[in-house]
């Protein structure tokens, strides 16, 4: 049998401790931040009806390219998310709740694209979707929660870029300006684009190659295409972020490469790794999303980030401190197994992280056993340990020997010693 059979799918990977575990802490400091100014959490299936995820645009990639769709054993057409937005917008659809209706969310998703450093074809994100108002201090709200998301992540080289993408009808006459644009010089454009021109002159903008740097440089502004509405909408927006004292560039080639956005558009970017494709997360208004999934008229704004560009980014900034050990306190027993039982369970359940040897193993195995495990102290629990009713503790990590304790007094001692 072909070995390729029982080896991850291309495209995704098994991640173990310690990395793991900085995919939970980025997960937990973004729940403490989000969590601050009232955002919920919310889960959503990790597949849907395929026509959910359709509403993100024919002429997107996501739809167009890397969806994985699939029938069901009955019939139905479904896919697995490739973003949380249109499952997050469908739920408030579905189930109304009071608006302003602010939520989070974290978990997989999954696209079909070439896999490549910092990006798989199932991988993770997190963040947040308000609905309800168009106000335009939301839209500094959410881009505050991303931006202090990384602060207290330690990040400190990465900057906010935003523009406007006006409303449908500002988006109309911007889509034409370009077609006049690319189309009077298309065939100076790359293959790519000249693709990406006829499915969505948005996107050509986003290029990064470098034959069409020249024509996206003098390509129309959407500053020029917009409404005095959507002017003052993004105007507003950048008083608020001013105020807050968070600094920004507005680039007017900034698009999204999802259909749904009008008006305020932004992206994060990492400046610490060197990467044609270095944004670590990003978003906008979504305001026709939800009437497009079976709901009411209602705005919406929110942005989602990369779990894995952005450990990328942590990495080529060291922010990360080493991870802890995994074990705090090995035991060691000689005396058939009775009491390693008793003694994890009784310290595990005082808070500490603890782990001992199994199948009756040598003295010489178990402390072997107990060093590999990264462990700081190990207690042994010998027959005259046993009989005297104390046992022993031995430092795994500093040449301070080891010491023999009442058996009673033991979590008060190793209090003292690991916290």
């Amino acid at each position: 049998m072909n070995d390729l059979n029982f080896r991850a799918p291309k495209g995704t990977r098994d991640i173990f401790w310690p990395d793991s575990a900085r995919h939970q802490q980025l997960v937990d400091v973004f729940a403490e931040v989000v969590g601050e100014a009232g955002y919920e959490q919310v889960i959503t299936p990790m597949f849907e009806n395929v026509e959910v995820f359709q509403r993100l645009g024919d002429a997107t990639d996501v739809v167009r390219k890397e969806m994985y769709d699939f029938q069901d054993k009955s019939g139905r057409h479904l896919a697995l998310r490739p973003e949380q937005t249109a499952s997050v917008v469908r739920a408030f659809a579905e189930h109304r709740p009071s608006t302003p209706w602010k939520a989070w969310y974290t978990g997989p998703n999954f696209r079909y694209e070439r896999a490549q450093k910092g990006r798989f074809r199932q991988f993770s994100q997190v963040g947040v979707e308000a609905l309800g108002t168009e106000d335009p201090h939301l839209d500094v709200e959410v881009m505050a929660l991303a931006w202090h998301f990384y602060e207290r992540l330690g990040l400190r080289q990465v900057k906010l870029e935003l523009n406007s993408l006006g409303n449908k009808t500002d988006r109309v006459h911007f889509i034409e300006a370009l077609k006049q644009h690319f189309g009077k010089y298309s065939n100076d454009l790359s293959e790519e684009s000249k693709k990406t021109l006829e499915a969505n002159p948005l996107r050509v903008l986003d290029s990064k190659r470098e034959q069409d740097a020249d024509l996206i440089a003098s390509a129309p502004n959407m500053a020029d295409s917009l409404s005095e509405d959507a002017k003052k909408h993004f105007l507003q927006v950048q008083e608020g972020l001013v105020v807050l004292d968070i600094p920004f560039i507005v680039n007017s080639k900034l698009v999204r490469g999802l259909d749904y956005y009008v008006r305020t558009a932004f992206e994060f970017v990492a400046e610490s790794f060197d990467a044609a494709q270095n944004a670590v997360g990003g978003g906008g208004r979504y305001d026709g999303l939800v009437e497009d999934l079976g709901g009411p008229p209602t705005p919406g704004v929110g942005f989602a980030i990369g779990a894995d560009r952005t450990l990328l980014a942590c990495d080529a900034e060291g922010v990360f401190q080493e991870s802890e050990t995994l074990v705090e306190i090995f035991v060691v027993d000689t005396t058939g197994g009775l009491s390693a039982l008793s003694l994890t369970n009784e310290l595990r359940l005082a808070g500490f992280r603890v782990d001992r040897a199994w199948e009756n193993r040598s003295m010489k195995a178990q402390m072997k056993a107990a060093d590999k495990s990264g462990a700081l102290v190990a207690i042994i629990v010998g027959e005259e340990e046993l009989v005297t009713d104390t046992v022993t503790l031995r430092d795994l990590r500093q040449s301070t020997g080891q010491t023999e304790i009442k058996r009673e007094t033991i979590i008060e001692t190793l209090r003292k010693r690991l916290r």
